[in-house]
């Protein structure tokens, strides 16, 4: 999957007194697409504050075995101009183009929940004054009613319904374009195996049974940690399929499924276990 860097390894303590020095890796990012250069190899690297030809001061995200990355936050008015050899490039072609190093791929999945979470809350949500940073820990800082706002993460599910030899796969009707599991969020009041239950049905109109944890694993694209089971139908198997969300929806042999390109989603290492027939049982 995506996280799984190692012998790299992510640290995401926050450092108040880290400081970007000529070395630091600096992520520049505008509407959803990072700035970066890719070879001929399909090895990505990000600028670093020694390739900038104007002075900014970025904010400290995280370090990855050594490595520290800050985010350009006011990079659009700094006056600074794109070094050369570099280009914006979506989350969609990073997961799409099988670019390396792997470590850099789960940077900027990363990163994208944190700057997300910096852009969309730059004013209080109680009395919207501008927030501050906070100089202790990673929040948001009202400086006007005091209110304190720290990053939020979605927890949400993936579910490999079984049926006998058969897995239950869908297709969403706009978006991703490949093999998927049925998936959602948790909704408030809401156990985990609740939400595989609820899912499932609304979905598919079928009910589950022998709901099993099997892994998880943090997703910054929509700010998840997205929580994997595999469960069996329960009594009858006709799929009602809902028509707004997917496109698709069907029993399929283990024979015969089809993997995402890219190893890096919780779906397809569910999918390709049940298809090498080695997903833990009920």
């Amino acid at each position: 999957m995506i996280q799984d860097i190692y012998p790299k390894k992510l640290n995401n303590s926050f450092k108040p007194e880290a400081k970007a020095s000529d070395n630091s890796i600096i992520i520049v990012f505008n509407e959803g697409n990072f700035l970066l250069h890719i070879d001929e190899s399909n090895t990505l690297s990000f600028p670093k504050l020694k390739d900038f030809d104007a002075d900014f001061e970025p904010i400290y995200l995280f370090e990855i075995s050594g490595e520290e990355f800050f985010y350009a936050k006011d990079f659009n008015k700094s006056g600074c101009s794109i070094p050369a050899g570099y280009e914006f490039n979506s989350l969609k072609q990073l997961r799409s183009n099988a670019l390396n190093p792997q470590h850099y791929i789960f940077a900027c999945y990363t990163a994208f929940q944190l700057i997300n979470w910096y852009e969309c809350n730059r004013f209080c949500g109680k009395c919207g004054t501008e927030n501050e940073l906070s100089t202790t820990e990673r929040a948001l800082v009202c400086p006007k009613c005091g209110h304190i706002r720290y990053p939020r993460i979605n927890p949400a599910v993936i579910v490999g319904v079984r049926n006998g030899d058969k897995l239950l796969l869908t297709k969403y009707r706009t978006g991703f374009a490949h093999n998927a599991l049925v998936a959602g969020f948790t909704e408030i009041g809401e156990t985990m195996e609740e939400t595989v239950a609820r899912e499932v049905m609304e979905e598919t109109g079928l009910k589950v049974k022998n709901i099993t944890y099997y892994k998880s694993q943090p997703w910054g694209v929509a700010s998840d940690i997205l929580i994997g089971y595999y469960c069996d139908v329960d009594g009858d198997d006709t799929i009602t399929m809902d028509e707004s969300e997917l496109k698709y929806a069907q029993w399929v042999p283990r024979n015969e499924i089809e993997l995402q390109p890219s190893n890096y989603s919780l779906t397809n290492e569910m999918m390709k276990l049940f298809k090498e027939g080695k997903a833990p049982l009920s």
